[in-house]
């Protein structure tokens, strides 16, 4: 491996400056995970990468159960007829927030316009910003944070 003590330092000195208590750097040739503590150092593991990386799409079944998604018929009485769904623009993890501690982008019950970012979608170590698409209310959320979840899969339902 190529990388340094004094590349992860670099690494560590960058990060201090930042928000973020994870980094997961992936290459060719290693991968990189950095966590900080609760009393504000940093752990790391490092892994050489001699084989591919191989990548397989989530399915249905391994991301939603009953118990963990709800149904779409059963909000509170009302069906899901005239409610616009907030679709998953990519596969990825889910992410309410937009950083661990900070409240969430929305709530059920928050005004939202077509433009207001309602989540985020983490897809190979990039934050993709999730907009309402249509103004309204939010009725439900369907995805719980953290979740992984496929291209397309409801993410939230908009009463318009």
């Amino acid at each position: 491996m190529d990388l340094t003590n004094a590349d992860v330092a670099d690494i560590l000195a960058l990060l201090d400056s930042l928000p973020y208590d994870k980094l997961d750097l992936r290459t060719d040739r290693f991968r990189l995970t950095l966590r900080r503590t609760p009393a504000g150092t940093w752990t790391e593991e490092r892994e050489d990468l001699a084989d591919p990386i191989l990548v397989t799409p989530a399915t249905d079944e391994a991301v939603a159960s009953p118990d963990s998604t709800p149904d779409l018929t059963d909000m509170s009485g009302t069906s899901g007829d005239g409610l616009v769904a907030v679709v998953s623009p990519l596969p990825g993890t889910f992410y309410r927030a937009p950083r661990p501690g900070a409240p969430p982008f929305v709530e059920v019950g928050d005004a939202v316009t077509a433009d207001t970012v309602v989540a985020i979608v983490e897809t190979m170590k990039l934050m993709n910003s999730v907009p309402a698409g249509t103004p309204g209310r939010v009725a439900l959320i369907r995805a719980q944070n953290g979740d992984s979840i496929p291209l397309g899969a409801t993410l939230m339902l908009i009463e318009p």
